[in-house]
């Protein structure tokens, strides 16, 4: 439980210090967008740039914040697809009775908010928005945890991670689904075939993270001319990267341990350079560490630095700059309050009525040193979509006043949120609870 409880914490500081920047961004993005220099903050996410050959048939042309939402994000959902397996094989979502809970409450969490939004927005242009309010921004919901400090029991950290995580999966499905349009199923057939070829090679254990990267390139770009959104490109190939380690712990400790003494026995009196024996032993020491890591792991450890300090504030600094006001929303203007309506009630309601079915029905159980107050909490908390909820406004509308709309209620929406789960959480939890 200890390191359980380690682990967790370790996760959620490093997404609590992401959460930070990402707010500062996000307000810096807002002010910009607001200020008398927003036509510059439209100019730059609008430039194009261009990667390749020009006037060749070997070339990208894109404006730079779609260079941003279908290549940077597909590095963020790659992430997210190595925490998905993780979780699966290794983590909270192993058996159902683990992951019953956070599953009941990730369906009510989706399900509702889908359903107030259509009911509220039914014979009104936007309706397509509907899948917009459904997504859980794990960085900020942890964030505001952790400003609750050591009186967060570690059953409410481990259920909102693996609540958010089975809510990823379903927005990650949505958009696979629903926001691909004009699909090119010949190229998608081709991405199928090479995404086969390197599952193959991953159940064979067969790894080479430089081979996987040129397939992985491949595979996004068949994705991006075939209609299908290219970051469901980074979904799947996280799932090839394997979790075993060629190399067991302890047998990595004894190795080590023997070339360490190999190396101390064949030691030189020089203090600048090594023998002949050194530079092997050391080479023999850094292929062990190389293979004692799990691919899977490795990589998700490398990778969640980057997505969490410079690809999401990136990603923010250009989304969510709309300007607050509904003066320019015109006939669009119910598009922002009711996609706050239901990121707020549709999430509150959705996750505490499901998670009480699933109680009731005795196929969950609540995480221990948790009670129902703290639920209602996390329950608001789920109502802060940000990153993913503004990601799907880009895919799911067209006309730019309808993404300025969504983007507005998004923000007001996770604002109320996140403001009334803290609230919540911090008056239910008890002042004695601490856990180390």
């Amino acid at each position: 439980m200890k390191f359980i409880s380690n682990s967790i914490n370790r996760f959620i500081n490093l997404e609590t210090s992401s959460s930070i920047i990402l707010f500062v961004v996000s307000i810096v993005a807002v002010i910009w967008a607001n200020s008398s220099f927003g036509y510059l903050y439209e100019e730059l996410w609008n430039r194009e740039f261009t990667i390749g050959f020009a006037n060749t048939n070997f070339h990208l042309a894109k404006p730079l914040i779609l260079w941003i939402n279908d290549g940077l994000m597909a590095i963020f959902f790659f992430v997210i697809g190595l925490e998905v397996k993780r979780e699966i094989l290794e983590g909270e979502l192993t058996t159902l009775r683990k992951a019953s809970l956070p599953i009941f409450a990730a369906i009510g969490g989706m399900l509702f908010p889908v359903l107030i939004f259509s009911g509220l927005n039914f014979g009104k242009i936007g309706a397509e928005g509907w899948g917009i309010p459904m997504a859980t921004d794990i960085a900020f919901t942890l964030g505001i945890l952790k400003l609750l400090g050591k009186r967060v029991p570690i059953g409410l950290k481990i259920f909102l991670t693996a609540f958010a995580i089975v809510d990823d999966i379903g927005a990650v499905l949505v958009i696979a689904i629903f926001y691909s349009t004009n699909i090119q199923w010949d190229l998608i057939m081709y991405a199928m075939l090479l995404f086969g070829v390197v599952i193959f090679l991953s159940y064979k254990q067969v790894y080479s993270k430089y081979f996987y990267f040129v397939i992985g390139f491949i595979v996004w770009l068949l994705f991006l001319k075939s209609g299908v959104h290219p970051t469901i490109a980074g979904i799947l190939m996280a799932f090839t990267i394997p979790i075993q380690r060629k190399v067991d712990c302890m047998s990595y400790f004894k190795s080590v341990t023997n070339e360490l003494k190999f190396f101390k026995d064949n030691s030189t009196p020089s203090n600048t350079l090594m023998s002949k024996q050194q530079i092997e032993a050391v080479g023999n020491i850094e292929n062990l560490t190389e293979e004692v890591y799990s691919p899977l792991q490795q990589l998700e450890h490398n990778l969640h630095g980057w997505v969490s300090y410079i690809i999401m504030p990136i990603f923010a600094l250009a989304n969510a700059g709309v300007i607050l006001s509904f003066d320019g929303l015109g006939n669009a203007s119910h598009i922002t309050t009711n996609i706050a309506l239901a990121l707020v009630l549709g999430n509150t309601i959705g996750i505490i009525t499901m998670s009480l079915i699933g109680i009731k029905l005795k196929l969950a159980d609540l995480p221990d040193g948790v009670n129902y107050k703290q639920i209602v909490g996390v329950s608001f908390l789920g109502g802060l979509g940000f990153t993913m909820s503004l990601f799907i406004a880009n895919l799911a509308f067209n006309d730019v006043t309808l993404v300025a709309a969504a983007k507005m209620g998004v923000i007001i929406g996770s604002l109320i949120a996140g403001i009334l789960g803290y609230l919540i959480l911090k008056f239910s939890l008890k002042e004695k609870i601490v856990i180390k």
